[in-house]
């Protein structure tokens, strides 16, 4: 059986149904016909209003049907038809959205007086309208102004509608009783329609009081601060307050800004970016600004109390980017505004930043944290900011005065300063810096290539230096910014001739010199040149980004404290609950720190019990892979200093030493960090710190440990090096490969010499008419498949067990050829791997080799991984010979010593 409030319901549905029916052909309809004309902005705005809320309207209208149609086939049909079929209970969210979207279009008409204006177009009409209206509303009287009926005709029915949902909700919870299953859907529809309740009468009070604001400012204020959207929340003519130190005459608190009325300036804060200290006394407290900082006081103690409540929770309101629902305040979410924010501001005030706009995090008024800042001059600055300055590692690029190109400074900053190691584009500068200018060693690298390293001074290079051009010609001496020769200095040209002696420009005339010129030296090994290494000795490894490693070390030393964590990490951390509350959390769209960090004392214990080294690999590449554990935010950083020095400009050959030395140095930093947080770990349990390591076992833990974990992160800048340095060698490489892969298996087995006995002539499967000498690509096809895997992974430990699975699929290959275990000697394995390596067909081998053998654990040094990785090389250096490239290769090869 249904209830009697179910049928009610039907009633007060199907009535309100027909009233929205006639509202629209009585009211809105011709509202729209009278809007103003859209040729003014007004004009345009008011459409765009009344457009909106006929939307809603027939929304609300629709929803309602829908309703109407449950409700029927529940009274219909009430045995087989739950009562949980009702749409108002199974769906009261929808419901409850449809009517708040209907609330806040007719709240925005009503604070600009939409209604007003539009009918003022056809006031006949509309007072011949009074009767019909009278109809369908209760209260509507002859006498009033037109905008008044308007009004009422667009409130009433829903007001007196969600008050019955209430009254009918929570009379059918009594019917049904406590034990029946839909009686939470039915108290939960009851309870949202109840808040939309007080919801609708704050929106209203809020909206009529936003209209009668406007008719008390001038035309001028009006025009600068009324939008259909913004609502007065409070008034210093309803409420007396008093701010200093501007002192201004009227102050409006908006739910987006706080507005400062002051003869006829006016001074506008957006709340998202404004913090709320309570102060020490309960007569005054404070709000801050990026700009300003004001105190609010008043003789009413009340009536500061409830500014200062109003301003708090308009925040916190501004800050979500929703309206507290129920009311003002009463939301789920905290009711203190985080001390931590993202937001854009542009600075007004003289200064550095004057008419910079920055975009990022803030904390108490100030820039902290990760942000950007741009000038109107083309200036930009991203990076790290703490206390307002730039501070931490930064990238800067201002706009040259005569191109349309840009200088960029990737460097460490201190108090809004470039400080210690750091590099500079337009062309590159990699070096040291103080006071913002270049000053000590440092290297250049230009757009066309070219190189040169020396001192500088006060931001000018001073003293002789080196210079790099792009064909590999070398200078010593001195030279001009413009990379001019000048004075003393000695040429080295790429076939080996020399010239010393005194180098100058003659205008219009090109260099001049007088000098010697040595034609009689042999020619140099290309190598000694082209693969010449810039900056390595000049500042050390150990002293580059300092900047970086110094603060993870001040916060190790430290005992790994919460306030410097937060610093470390370049946010606030608050506690996971507020963080993840917070609207600094939502603006940052980050992933919620207890799921993925934790707290410190987690993280300094989850290290005490992964000590064992597999354990502890696994542990180490959880943090090295999770930028909000300090270890994996010291990573990231890393990994950025390093993306800007040699991406770009910056992936020049000369600096490929400089770049292989700084990734293991970072391997090496990043364990000293684990330590670190080990040491701090059983000092917090109580326990007795482990014994510091020497260098051979620290070294041995990197390379096992660290290396494999953080190389991913630099490869592909590292590569890239490693690929420019040796490319003459991998084109030549690259001749003998494409020569050798002319010949069919028999005949390329043929070639290099490799004895009948060992070819796998089983392995070939002949079609019809077809003979061996044809065959390609079949012979040790499983060591070529093997081999061509070297690729796949960037750890140089991987490629060497590569490397010797390679080397095991050729002798087992042998060995079944053979029909015994054989162990191939010197003379029998290079030409069998050479065939192997031709048949792979592996990109840019010489960087490979290279690569892996700079990054090899030194462990392996002079065992079988050593021995493989040199008889690799050997077949790299035989491809590339002349006699290779041209079929020709000599008969005997050099060893017959077992392998």
């Amino acid at each position: 059986m249904c209830s009697p409030e179910e049928a009610a319901l039907l009633r007060l549905e199907g009535f309100f149904s027909d009233t929205l029916t006639r509202i629209n052909s009585l009211v809105l309809q011709p509202l729209l016909e009278a809007a103003p004309e859209a040729s003014d902005p007004w004009g345009r705005e008011c459409l765009h209003l009344l457009q909106r809320l006929h939307r809603s309207s027939r929304q609300l209208w629709d929803v309602t049907e829908e309703s109407l149609r449950s409700l029927r086939e529940r009274l219909r049909r009430p045995e087989a038809v739950g009562l949980e079929s009702l749409l108002l209970l199974h769906s009261a969210d929808r419901v409850l959205q449809v009517h708040l979207e209907y609330l806040e279009s007719y709240a925005c008409c009503v604070a600009v007086q939409a209604f007003q204006k539009a009918a003022k177009r056809r006031s006949e009409y509309w007072r011949g309208q009074r009767k019909a209206l009278r109809q369908v509303l209760s209260g509507v009287s002859s006498e009033g102004s037109v905008g008044t009926a308007l009004l009422q005709a667009l409130r009433q029915p829903l007001t007196h509608h969600v008050q019955q949902y209430v009254l009918l909700l929570l009379s059918l919870g009594d019917t049904i009783g406590e034990r029946h299953p839909t009686r939470e859907l039915v108290i939960h529809a009851a309870g949202l329609f109840g808040d939309l309740q007080s919801f609708m009468r704050q929106e209203l009070d809020q909206a009529t009081a936003t209209q009668a604001l406007w008719s008390t400012l001038s035309s001028r204020l009006r025009d600068v601060l009324c939008t259909p959207a913004r609502r007065l929340l409070q008034d210093s003519q309803d409420i007396p307050v008093t701010v200093t130190p501007l002192r201004a005459e009227r102050v409006l608190l908006f739910d987006d800004a706080l507005v400062l009325l002051q003869g006829h300036n006016i001074h506008t804060f957006d709340l998202k970016l404004v913090w709320v200290d309570p102060g020490q006394d309960r007569c005054t407290f404070y709000l801050l600004t990026p700009e300003e900082e004001f105190s609010f006081c008043s003789k009413d103690l009340q009536g500061l109390v409830v500014w200062q409540w109003k301003v708090t929770q308009a925040v916190c309101q501004a800050l979500r980017g929703k309206k507290d629902f129920p009311v003002l305040g009463a939301g789920l979410e905290p009711s203190e505004p985080p001390t931590c924010r993202c937001g854009a501001y542009t600075f007004r005030a003289e200064g550095r930043f004057c008419q910079a706009t920055y975009e990022g995090e803030w904390y108490w008024g100030r820039p902290h944290g990760k942000g950007t800042l741009k000038w109107p001059d083309g200036r930009n600055h991203v990076g790290d900011f703490c206390q307002g300055l730039e501070h931490g590692f930064g990238i800067r690029l201002v706009p040259q005065a005569s191109e349309d190109k840009f200088d960029c400074y990737k460097c460490h900053w201190r108090e809004g300063s470039m400080c210690g190691y750091g590099i500079c584009e337009g062309e590159r500068y990699i070096g040291m810096w103080q006071a913002d200018q270049r000053h000590g060693p440092g290297v250049m690298v230009t757009q066309a290539g070219v190189c040169y390293q020396g001192t500088f001074q006060a931001d000018k290079m001073v003293g002789p230096g080196i210079l790099l051009s792009d064909d590999d010609s070398l200078y010593e001496g001195t030279f001009t910014r413009d990379l001019t020769l000048l004075g003393k200095g000695k040429v080295t040209f790429p076939n080996g001739f020399t010239l010393e002696g005194t180098f100058g420009s003659m205008s219009g005339r090109g260099l001049h010199t007088q000098g010697v010129l040595d034609t009689a030296a042999l020619p140099p090994d290309p190598s000694s040149t082209c693969k010449r290494q810039l900056g390595q000795g000049v500042f050390p490894v150990e002293s580059r980004w300092q900047g970086v490693y110094g603060p993870f070390r001040d916060f190790v030393r430290a005992g790994c404290p919460g306030d410097l964590r937060e610093a470390l990490l370049g946010f606030h951390v608050q506690s996971s609950r507020e963080l993840r509350r917070s609207q600094e959390y939502l603006c940052c769209e980050r992933t919620h720190p207890e799921d993925q960090a934790g707290r410190m004392e987690d993280l300094l214990e989850e290290l005490l019990q992964h000590r064992e080294p597999e354990a502890l690999q696994q542990c180490l590449r959880k943090a090295l892979s999770n930028s909000l554990h300090p270890l994996g935010k010291l990573l990231q950083t890393l990994m950025l200093t390093f993306q800007a020095t040699y991406a770009g400009m910056g992936a020049n050959k000369h600096l490929q030493g400089l770049a292989q030395e700084e990734v293991k140095q970072h391997a090496q930093e990043l364990w000293a960090a684990y330590r670190g947080l080990l040491q701090v770990a059983l000092q917090h349990k109580g326990e007795a710190p482990e014994e510091d390591e020497d260098a051979e076992t620290r070294d041995l833990r990197v390379h096992s440990l660290v290396l494999p974990l953080v190389l991913p992160s630099f490869y592909s800048e590292l590569f890239t090096l490693y690929l420019l340095l040796h490319e003459r060698e991998d084109s030549l490489y690259s001749q003998g490969i494409t020569n050798l892969s002319l010949f069919p298996d028999t005949k390329l087995l043929e070639f290099l010499d490799v004895q009948k006995h060992l070819w796998p002539l089983k392995d070939l499967t002949l079609t019809t008419n077809q003979r061996h000498s044809l065959v390609r690509d079949k012979c040790f096809l499983s060591a070529t498949e093997c081999l061509q895997k070297m690729i796949t992974t960037v750890d140089p430990r991987e490629k060497l067990e590569v490397l010797e699975r390679t080397y095991g699929e050729i002798e087992a290959t042998v060995s079944r050829v053979l029909g015994r275990e054989h162990k191939l000697p010197m003379d029998d394995l290079l030409p069998l791997l050479i065939y192997v390596v031709s048949r792979a067909q592996i990109q840019h081998l010489g960087a490979e080799i290279h690569l892996i053998r700079d990054m090899m654990d030194p462990l392996h040094t002079g065992g079988l991984y050593d021995f493989l990785l040199t008889a690799l090389e050997s077949c790299y250096e035989h491809i590339q010979k002349e006699d290779m490239r041209l079929h020709r290769l000599p008969s005997r090869w050099s060893s017959r010593e077992p392998w």
